[in-house]
């Protein structure tokens, strides 16, 4: 007899990595001899480089091309490159995100994809101490001091970085950097790329080398606004001549296309002159008259990516439907529905026009910084605003249910959120505060990114105070939310503090009994119980019941909200059985209320479970753990972070009733789970990995808990700080595990960290 085991299935890093889109090769670009040349030096002195210099000169190109290059050699050899990230570092989220991607695909150890922070600082480490070749492209990093932290270490020499950057200051030049400078083209690159253009479209008979000089000269030189000439040429077909009197013959239209205030460097007269002609080119061809409308939205965008989706939106279709001109003036009070067809008409004629770009149909939307600037000189100023906020509802109407499901997404629509208001304000917080402003701070918190949304926050809050005044409400909202951001980052007493005014200024300003000011009373009593105030807490959660049952009724959500917090009072003031018949009722409550398979009706089954446990009820806290992880698994899903949650409850149901080493495998794969779901570094993963320390002290393995306890609290203190809450939760319960008998397993209900127990 012949046994022929199964093949074990190895997880495998498929060589090579690629991260981000290069983008594409620019039609008939010069290949700028000199800078390559200088580039090689530097190389091979081992620095890495930076391409600095205006816009519109082609510094992407020219690096999108040398990385090219070495992707594209064999794959033989020691000059075969084994990764090569290509990012937009316009903002570090954009950094932080495309070192992440580079960390999951070389499944670095302890890599989570929702962790982005923890792991691209895993894959810098990787960059520094590997030995495979690799090249990191940072382009159009637009602050250099944010980007320092995130610059890679080139460590045995095997890597580099090459950047793109307008600015040229010593910060770009320091720490073994070359700065090259790439300038506009010269009078024969400008004449050679003209020709080719013209050559390579099949239309070389409109190469007219009497005026290509004049052409190049009109157009400052600069490699953008020849792009937008010879797209202009190739479509219209107009003569060398003709066009050269065209650009000489829009003189009247440049002081409104491009103030003095935005052309820096000199070069921005010619580069509107070919734009306005290229846009009037596409309104000739669009027939469904949608290409200026969506140009003018387009601009308002980040110029280095915008989701392609948003102006296909019921919202944006129904802005367009009203912004697009009329064909007739007796037709101008009657609109027609915009269809998702016109709209991707008229972007393909922009796209042919070279007005915006797009590497595939799936990539975002692009807008070069130049053309959206020029482009927004044209926007008639009384619409500004409706056009902003067309903009920001179309953001918002793709925001995803849930970050963590996509990531990217999120990421992009942060980034754009942040450019729009930059570029319109304060068109996005009149007359009131535009959602997507909350939901970019909410999406902050959501990714883990604590000091960043502080930071966001307390901005926030400066600008609606200026422009609503401090007792408005939008500005009481965004109070609120930079007290929740100092609260998640630990910053307990800010967030006291903070909440303690809220509440005053709510009251004053709404009344007592108004729904926000009930909102501010509860987000105070969640500020006293992080502070370890539990009686004040318990009291003023009291209150909030009894406010919410009076004002708004015994069945409204929030009631049930509050409801269930007061059971989180009464057991953390050890309150045991009144917490349990609380938490009976708020799951009957919710049960009738909002349906058996409702978010919150699954999380009040699962507080009900805990309050099980701590009540001694052991086997009803197993049986109803056992019943919460099937629904949270039918209803969100295995990977939703509740499900991971009620997959922690479990696992101290098994604990309680002395099933220890199933206990055990469960807290294993919770960890597991969380640190690929939500990152090594979230709290929740810390949580994990500190009850499974527990876990492991229960089945006898001393060491294993000793040493994963260890890195528990390192962790906990590198993450959120050696003062936060938690931390001395951790750190506590390690030194009354060191005083107490570590060999003997207890079934006593966890001692974890708050972050870890759901309110």
């Amino acid at each position: 007899m012949h046994v022929h085991p199964a093949s074990v299935q190895v997880s495998l890093v498929e060589w090579p990595i690629w991260v981000g889109d290069v983008p594409r090769p620019a039609a008939a670009f010069q290949p700028r001899v000199p800078a390559r040349k200088q580039v090689k030096a530097a190389r091979g002195g081992g620095s890495d480089v930076v391409l600095s210099g205006p816009g519109g000169v082609g510094k992407s190109q020219l690096a999108a091309l040398l990385a090219r290059e070495l992707r594209d050699q064999k794959r033989s050899g020691r000059a075969a490159l084994d990764v090569l990230v290509w990012v937009r570092a316009t903002g570090v989220d954009q950094v932080i995100s495309a070192y992440a991607n580079a960390a999951g695909q070389l499944q670095l150890p302890g890599v989570s994809p929702d962790d982005e922070d923890g792991a691209a600082r895993r894959f810098l480490r990787w960059l520094a101490a590997t030995e495979r070749r690799w090249l990191v492209v940072l382009d159009d990093v637009t602050d250099p001091a944010a980007v320092r932290e995130w610059w890679p270490d080139s460590g045995v020499g095997r890597g580099w970085v090459l950047a793109t950057s307008r600015r040229e200051d010593a910060q770009l030049s320091g720490q073994g950097r070359t700065l090259i400078r790439i300038g506009l083209y010269t009078d024969s690159e400008a004449r050679a790329y003209l020709k080719r253009r013209l050559t390579d479209a099949g239309h070389a008979h409109l190469h007219d080398p009497a005026q290509t000089g004049g052409i190049a000269l009109e157009l400052g030189h600069l490699p953008l606004a020849l792009g937008h000439a010879a797209a202009y040429l190739i479509n219209k077909r107009p003569t060398m001549a003709n066009y050269l009197t065209l650009l000489r013959d829009t003189s009247n239209r440049l002081g409104d296309l491009l103030p003095a205030s935005a052309d820096t460097e000199g070069y921005g007269r010619p580069v509107a002159a070919s734009l306005l002609l290229s846009l009037d080119a596409v309104e000739e061809a669009d027939t469904s008259r949608l290409a200026r409308p969506l140009l003018y939205l387009a601009s308002l965008m980040d110029p280095f990516g915008h989701p392609v989706t948003a102006w296909i939106t019921p919202e944006s279709l129904n802005h367009l439907r009203t912004a697009r001109p009329p064909q007739r003036r007796r037709l101008r009070k009657h609109h027609h529905p915009v269809t998702e067809t016109e709209v991707h008409n008229a972007l393909e004629c922009l796209r042919t026009y070279a007005l915006i770009t797009q590497d595939t149909a799936a990539s975002p939307l692009r807008m070069h910084a130049l053309t959206a600037r020029a482009v927004r000189e044209t926007i008639p100023p009384g619409t500004l605003p409706a056009t902003a906020r067309a903009a920001a509802d179309a953001i918002t109407s793709l925001w995803p249910r849930h970050d963590h499901e996509e990531r990217e997404l999120a990421a992009l629509l942060r980034a754009n959120v942040v450019h729009l208001d930059k570029l319109t304000r304060p068109a996005l917080w009149q007359p009131a505060t535009h959602q997507c402003l909350y939901a970019a701070s909410n999406s902050l918190t959501e990714a883990g990114l604590y000091h960043q949304a502080i930071e966001y926050d307390e901005t926030a809050v400066h600008l609606s105070s200026s422009i609503h005044g401090r007792d408005h409400a939008d500005t009481l909202t965004a109070r609120h939310n930079l007290a929740v951001s100092y609260s998640y980052a630990g910053r307990v007493q800010d967030a006291l503090d903070l909440s303690e005014r809220v509440l005053a200024d709510s009251e004053r300003v709404l009344g007592p009994d108004h729904p926000d000011t009930l909102t501010a009373r509860h987000n105070l009593a969640s500020s006293y119980r992080a502070a370890g105030r539990l009686q004040e807490a318990l009291h003023l959660r009291e209150r909030v019941l009894a406010d919410r049952e009076r004002v708004l009724g015994p069945d409204h959500p929030d009631t049930l909200g509050a409801r269930h917090n007061l059971a989180v009072s009464y057991r953390a003031a050890g309150r045991v059985q009144e917490a349990l018949h609380l938490r009976e009722r708020v799951l009957a409550d919710r049960e009738r209320v909002l349906g058996p398979d409702h978010p919150d009706t699954l999380t009040a089954r699962n507080n009900l479970a805990v309050s099980y446990s701590y009540a001694g009820r052991v086997q009803d806290a197993l049986d109803l753990s056992k019943r919460v992880l099937a629904d949270y698994e039918r209803v969100l899903g295995p990977d939703h972070p509740d499900t991971l949650g009620a997959r922690h409850t479990l696992a101290s149901s098994y604990r309680a009733s002395g099933r220890l080493h199933e206990a055990l495998h469960l807290r294993e794969r919770v960890l597991a789970d969380r640190e690929r779901v939500l990152g090594p570094d979230h709290p929740d993963a810390l949580g994990a990995r500190h009850n499974l320390a527990v876990s492991y002290r229960d089945a006898g393995r001393v060491q294993d808990a000793l040493h994963l306890r260890e890195r528990v609290l390192a962790d906990y203190e590198r993450v959120l700080g050696p003062d936060h809450p938690d931390t001395l939760t951790v750190r506590n319960a390690a030194a009354a595990v060191q005083q107490s008998d570590t060999a003997t397993p207890s079934t006593a209900p966890d001692q974890q960290p708050p972050s870890a127990t759901p309110e």
